[in-house]
């Protein structure tokens, strides 16, 4: 019996150590397996998260390239529109200075209604040389045979003594009459503007007026008249006896007369 008892106790007790081994083997290789699943994990994912880090910093990095360029693209946009208006502004400034010097010797010109308005106001003024210069249809420019006209007009003065120059502007009668009005003068400021800037000859002594279709040297009915009277007479009149002796000076007409 006492036999029997103590087999029983010594297979209890390996049954006993059986299971210890087991439960310690089982043990180890969860460590095992646990370990090798987070190094794989870990070996999965590093490359991931250094990809992303990369990727994170490239991103910083070109967001501040951008923000960099657009501060520097928006301060040359600005400098650029900031020189621009300081052009516009000079630009401005000095247009406007030359249209109040062109609008102040243009009001130095004495302007008139009519010549004998001028005539009745001045001693004894007579007329000693005269020239006409016709423009185009619509047209206040001057051509090389007008500018030609007035230089002889001009060098003719220097022999004149103490005269004034009537300066009369004219057109046809196409159109509205105070447009013809307007064009009219602007034909005579060519003129006077022509006189005054290459010989000097002083505002003082011009008087300007513009009669518009008022005053017809032709007909209208053709275009050799209409021709003619789109005009400026110009007219040297004097108060001085002359030592020379009156002198005309005609228009040369176009062989084919503009319309």
């Amino acid at each position: 019996m006492s036999s029997n008892f103590q087999n029983a106790s010594e297979t209890l007790s390996k049954m006993r150590s059986a299971c210890v081994v087991a439960a310690a083997s089982a043990f180890v290789v969860a460590l095992t397996v646990g370990c090798s699943t987070k190094n794989y994990v870990r070996s999965q994912t590093a490359p991931i998260i250094q990809q992303t880090n990369e990727l994170d910093a490239k991103t910083a990095a070109d967001h501040r390239a951008i923000t960099d360029t657009d501060e520097r693209a928006q301060k040359g946009i600005s400098d650029a529109m900031t020189a621009a208006n300081t052009a516009d502004q000079h630009a401005q400034a000095a247009g406007q200075s030359a249209d109040a010097a062109s609008k102040s010797a243009q009001d130095a010109y004495n302007r008139v209604d009519n010549l004998s308005s001028v005539v009745a106001n001045l001693d004894n003024y007579k007329t000693v040389s005269d020239v006409t210069v016709t423009f185009g249809f619509d047209k206040s420019n001057l051509t090389s045979s007008d500018r030609s006209q007035l230089d002889a007009l001009a060098d003719s003065l220097a022999a004149t003594k103490g005269y004034i120059l009537a300066v009369t502007g004219g057109t046809d009668t196409i159109g509205d009459a105070n447009y013809n009005y307007a064009l009219s003068q602007r034909r005579a400021d060519a003129v006077v503007q022509y006189l005054a800037s290459k010989y000097n000859i002083p505002p003082h002594k011009f008087y300007l007026i513009g009669i518009g279709k008022d005053v017809q040297v032709a007909t209208d009915r053709t275009a050799a008249g209409r021709a003619k009277n789109r005009r400026v007479e110009i007219k040297v009149l004097s108060n001085m006896n002359q030592d020379q002796a009156p002198a005309t000076a005609s228009v040369a007409q176009p062989a084919v007369p503009q319309q």
